[in-house]
């Protein structure tokens, strides 16, 4: 099945250890189906929760249609994530013990249907974030020694 990239989370790899990744369909309407279609989708600052034993996203922004009506939804209303009870249960179990967050990774098509690929996630702190960024510049600059020679 084709699959194709329509957002990606640029800040997740920087804030967060992704430690696992999970697929998951999401309830949409038709105006908002239209609109994650033609790239109007952000997010940057989402993030997904487990409520009454059911998986929700929030914060998802999702632009309104352009030629939609009255049928146009909220843009960062809560939409539901569709996954099975047993991944549902095993994510809620990691999010109460080790302290994890599940944090939107990548907005995708997957055939005729919209899903987000979650990511399992721990929080950086900031001296991990320097750390990671050294190891960076490092890296760069033996590049462009060996480059350069």
């Amino acid at each position: 099945m084709q699959t194709k990239l329509i957002a990606k989370n640029p800040t997740a790899g920087h804030n967060y250890f992704i430690e696992d990744k999970v697929e998951a369909g999401i309830v949409l309407t038709g105006t908002e189906i239209k609109s994650i279609r033609a790239g109007k989708v952000n997010i940057k600052d989402s993030y997904a929760a487990i409520d009454d034993g059911e998986a929700f996203i929030y914060g998802m922004h999702i632009s309104p249609y352009d030629h939609g009506n009255i049928f146009n939804k909220d843009p960062l209303r809560t939409r539901k994530l569709l996954l099975t009870k047993k991944e549902i249960m095993k994510l809620f179990g990691l999010m109460k013990q080790k302290g994890y967050s599940l944090i939107p990774l990548n907005l995708y098509l997957k055939g005729s249907f919209v899903k987000v690929e979650l990511g399992i996630c721990k929080g950086k702190k900031l001296y991990d974030k320097r750390e990671e960024i050294a190891k960076k510049d490092a890296q760069r600059k033996i590049a462009q020694a060996l480059k350069s020679h």
